[in-house]
């Protein structure tokens, strides 16, 4: 019998399909058991995990797929048999650089098998009934080390947990594998030069703002982040630009806004903060003398150049900036 063949998807020239200096001649998602049942000991003891009870091994080991096929006669169409013939050669005839990956506790998982199937018997308990080793175990880790969390992986890639079935192909081979490289997807590199463009012509409009105008944004931009301007209190506070308040936690916050600041005013104002009372400083200055040296401190926040522009953007000012600036 000839098994159905899956068509291969053609990669961009600039993606290697090489992890960690292993060939991928192909790519297979595989269940770990039904609803992941075996997945935790499997990933922890590094093998491949496959059921199919009732297919002996040495059938399987003899290629003999029409046997397979008789022995899974009782299912409910042609359709639903030909796709359990073609996970069970897939389990033992995908190659040692057959790139495997599956889904648990939160992450995704990858790695190669080797090409041995070794037989576990029937498992009354309900475990496996064969296993592949797998050459160094599963990863969860991309080429920078940073983990593959399923919640920031994209819907066109984890979707595939929802098969119903155990092993089968990934529609989206090119982002399965950069991901894996830590290689952005094109897009984004688009996107974030884009971005950063946007910034930088931001920082330059705050920098051509009217001191009045310079004054305003800054308030725009604590309001609509959840802070609540409050009137000055006390005479020894005269000088203080902005009071806030968050009204979900009540805290306070003493806010200097200048166009122009050296490390001398910076200091000056650090310590006027100090002796405030309040539990947070925002020093924002749109063009400082040099660079400032601002103490590591949860509470100390220094907005200026990017900084300052990000968060104009972040708040929606883009086109209010726009509007100052014609």
């Amino acid at each position: 019998m000839k098994l159905a063949k899956n068509p291969r998807i053609t990669l961009p020239m600039s993606l290697s399909r090489k992890i960690n200096g292993q060939d991928v001649s192909e790519i297979r998602y595989i269940k770990l058991g039904r609803g992941g049942a075996w997945a935790d000991e499997s990933l922890a003891e590094g093998y491949l995990s496959f059921g199919y009870h009732s297919i002996p091994n040495e059938v399987c080991q003899a290629a003999d797929w029409d046997k397979v096929r008789s022995l899974l006669s009782d299912r409910k169409s042609e359709g639903a048999i030909t796709a359990g013939v073609n996970e069970v050669a897939a389990f033992y005839e995908q190659p040692a650089d057959c790139l495997w990956v599956t889904f648990a506790q939160g992450h995704m998982w990858w790695g190669f098998a080797e090409r041995e199937v070794i037989w576990l018997g029937g498992h009354p308990d309900g475990g496996p009934s064969r296993i592949r080793p797998m050459i160094g175990g599963w990863s969860k880790l991309d080429a920078k080390g940073e983990p593959l969390i399923v919640s920031q992986l994209s819907s066109k890639l984890t979707k595939v947990a929802n098969f119903r079935g155990t092993i089968c192909t990934v529609e989206d081979e090119p982002y399965l594998l950069r991901k894996i490289q830590a290689i952005d997807e094109p897009i984004v590199v688009e996107a974030r030069a884009l971005n950063d463009q946007m910034v930088a012509v931001a920082a330059r409009m705050i920098k051509a703002l009217h001191w009045a105008d310079f004054e305003t944004l800054v308030d725009l931009i604590f309001a609509r982040s959840g802070w609540q301007r409050m009137s000055k209190v006390g005479t020894g506070l005269s000088d203080v630009d902005i009071i806030l308040e968050q009204p979900t936690t009540n805290e306070q916050a003493f806010v200097q806004v200048k166009s122009k600041a050296n490390q001398a005013t910076f200091d000056d104002y650090l310590e006027r903060f100090e002796a405030s009372g309040f539990q947070r400083f925002f020093f924002v200055c749109h063009s400082p003398s040099g660079s400032l040296k601002i103490p590591e401190m949860d509470h100390v926040h220094f907005l200026s150049g990017s900084s300052l522009a990000l968060a104009a953007i972040k708040s929606g000012l883009f086109e209010w900036l726009v509007d100052r600036s014609n």
